[in-house]
């Protein structure tokens, strides 16, 4: 049963860590390479990350720089920047890729907060999928005759406990994200 509850807690460890990673993705009004990380680009076949193919920075709050290692896959990065779902257009100067970031309208940031609930209540029915699966192997085990009636009670209540736990966390994690959003 505490491998059980073991697994549980680092399977919602885990969701909690992607719920924050997407989180990282959001633009927010400030330059985040970050957000560059679902950016794919056809490098001779194989899709490769652009942070696998030019140093990106943050020369300023508002602007990312994107320098390709090779001269030549420029125009596959701003390609690729421009199919992307990030909503803003490159500004390249044959050398750099530029990415300059508008300040957030009031209509936008109501609108990333949307994202960033449902996205905190698609972890949370992660979480409650994992509480349900443990709930399913500790009644498995009760009919198996592994452990008792008490040991089922117990566990569903430990389980429970571990839920609100991560569940709380997320709460958290997306309280914060929005505080940020509407404070830019």
């Amino acid at each position: 049963m505490n491998e059980l509850f073991k697994t549980a807690e680092e399977k919602m460890n885990k969701s909690v860590a992607a719920l924050e990673k997407e989180y990282g993705s959001i633009r927010a009004g400030r330059a985040n390479p970050a957000i560059l990380d679902r950016v794919t680009v056809d490098y001779y076949g194989t899709p490769t990350p652009i942070i696998q193919m030019a140093a990106v920075s943050v020369p300023e709050a508002r602007m990312l720089q994107i320098q390709p290692w090779d001269a030549s896959t420029l125009k596959d990065i701003e390609k690729a920047i421009l199919a992307s779902d990030i909503g803003i257009t490159p500004a390249n100067d044959g050398k750099i890729i530029r990415i300059n970031f508008p300040p957030l309208t009031e209509e936008r940031r109501k609108d990333l907060c949307k994202e960033i609930s449902k996205m905190a209540e698609d972890s949370k029915v992660a979480i409650r999928s994992i509480r349900r699966d443990v709930n399913d192997k500790l009644k498995a085990m009760k009919k198996n005759s592994e452990i008792t009636e008490d040991d089922v009670k117990k566990g569903e209540t430990d389980i429970q406990k571990l839920t609100d736990k991560f569940v709380k966390k997320i709460d958290e994690v997306a309280d914060s994200k929005e505080k940020e959003i509407m404070s830019l």
